[in-house]
C-alpha cells in the first residue's frame, strides 16, 4: 500500500483541515492564483514536475458532498485550474484528479483539485 493510500485510510473528516489553516494564513503558503472563490498553490509533495492544487474558500469536505448551490463554484475551480495550467506552461496537457473518500484515496477532507503535468502520465492511474 502506498503512503498516500495509507494516509487516506487513516484520514477522517474534521471541521478544520490544513487547507483551512492555509486559507486563514495560519500556515505560510505562496498562492499562484487567488480570487474571492478559490486559491491555487503548488503541492508540497509533488507527483509530477508541475503539480498544483486548486481549493475553494468554501469548506466543502468532498466532491460527493457538494450541493446543487455549488455547481457554479465547481465549474469555476476547473476554469481557474485551466488558466493556471496555461500560466505555468502545461501546453502539452495535464491531468486533473479529485480524490473522494477512503476508496478515492482522499487524505484531506477539504475539496481540492490536483493538476499534474510536464511528464507522461500512465493510464489507468492507481
Amino acid at each position: 500500500m502506498s503512503d498516500e493510500v495509507a494516509l487516506a485510510q487513516a484520514a477522517v473528516p474534521t471541521e478544520d483541515t490544513i487547507f483551512g489553516k492555509i486559507l486563514r494564513k495560519e500556515i505560510p503558503c505562496t498562492f499562484i492564483y487567488e480570487d474571492d472563490k478559490c486559491v491555487a498553490f503548488n503541492d508540497v509533495n509533488p507527483q509530477a514536475p508541475v503539480h498544483f492544487l486548486v481549493i475553494p474558500r468554501k469548506p466543502i469536505s468532498q466532491l460527493s458532498k457538494a450541493q446543487e448551490e455549488d455547481e457554479a463554484l465547481l465549474g469555476h475551480l476547473l476554469f481557474v485550474g485551466q488558466k493556471v495550467a496555461a500560466q505555468v506552461g502545461l501546453e502539452n496537457g495535464f491531468r486533473v484528479v479529485i480524490n473522494d473518500g477512503k476508496d478515492g484515496a482522499q487524505s484531506v477532507y477539504h475539496l481540492h483539485l490536483h493538476f499534474l503535468g510536464k511528464r507522461q502520465l500512465k493510464w489507468p492511474p492507481g
